[in-house]
């Protein structure tokens, strides 16, 4: 009885990490890149990423009071720095989407094992074999074909928007890339737990976001539009309440099954969610762009499979 229950668990555990962050994906551009009103546009990203750290650090301060767990020492400062560098990434993310789709967004946020690499050979000094490198490679190569611009077909402030898009989708994924370093170094000298980790990279997170709302006077811009239109509040909500439970379903995942299994099914949900935008939203892809996403997707496949069994736990519990 124990292997049918196994599997049903499984099954569960995949299916709530399919649901929410499809909620959360459309969710997530419907906020970004739909018009409220006379043709009004949402533009308050640190108000948007402010929402979505609150919300996951009360998650994970709950799951702290109902998991044992034992005394974190790592240095604040390292939690500052993780703090800022994620902070960043999901702020560039989310800007990004003020100018390109939200299949280009997720395409190119596959690639972050490129700036992970990159940042682990310059600055940790780590040796890859040369089967990792060939998998980025097929990494790099897919998503150079999805946003290659025709040049024949560019109109020029399409251009520029396409340009400043991809610029703030660069950034994001050097900051991620950056995370990924001083989250190595926070592993190796102190071994955290999960919910540790994730109630002081989002505590540490909401707090510079709200300094940051408030220097640039962006709170009083998000009161006002949310006053206006009242239902961007239930969009945020719910974006913010299916991340979190979307995080909750990953770490579940990775208790019971192992890193290897998760990543599976969160690599897949992304490539689901491109063809769901796709057909809720019209985004069209040409047939270049769809060989692109197959070259990336492969690759991370590739790079997942390759990597089994080096590592039980993970990271931190998030999915951005």
């Amino acid at each position: 009885m124990a292997k049918p229950r196994s599997e049903f668990r499984f099954i569960f555990f995949a299916g709530g990490i399919f649901i929410c962050y499809f909620i959360f994906g459309m969710l997530q551009e419907k906020i970004t890149r739909g018009l409220y009103g006379d043709n009004e546009q949402f533009t308050c990203t640190l108000s948007l990423v402010l929402v979505q750290c609150v919300v996951n650090y009360t998650f994970a301060q709950i799951l702290m009071l109902s998991w044992k767990h034992e005394k974190d020492t790592t240095r604040k400062i390292y939690y500052f720095s993780s703090a800022l560098t994620y902070l960043l990434g999901m702020v560039s993310s989310n800007m990004a989407l003020q100018w390109i789709n939200y299949p280009t967004q997720v395409v190119g946020k596959a690639a972050k094992p490129i700036p992970v690499m990159i940042l682990g050979v310059l600055i940790g000094r780590k040796v890859y074999p040369l089967k990792k490198y060939l998998f980025v490679f097929l990494i790099v190569l897919g998503v150079v074909l999805f946003m290659f611009k025709d040049q024949s077909k560019k109109v020029a402030h399409e251009s520029q928007g396409l340009g400043i898009g991809e610029l703030m989708l660069f950034l994001s994924l050097t900051m991620d890339g950056l995370t990924g370093a001083v989250q190595e170094r926070i592993k190796s000298e102190s071994s955290p737990s999960a919910y540790s980790m994730m109630v002081n990279t989002n505590g540490w997170s909401s707090i510079i976001c709200l300094i940051g709302v408030l220097l640039t006077g962006e709170i009083f811009r998000f009161i006002a539009f949310v006053s206006k239109y009242p239902e961007v509040l239930v969009h945020l909500a719910g974006l913010a309440f299916m991340g979190a439970l979307g995080q909750l379903f990953i770490f579940f995942m990775v208790s019971e099954f192992g890193p290897l299994p998760c990543s599976v099914v969160t690599t897949t949900r992304k490539f689901f969610t491109v063809l769901a935008s796709v057909l809720i939203f019209g985004n069209v892809l040409l047939g270049r762009q769809w060989i692109g996403a197959t070259v990336v997707f492969t690759g991370l496949f590739l790079d997942i499979f390759y990597s089994k069994g080096k590592g039980q736990a993970p990271k931190k519990v998030t999915e951005k």
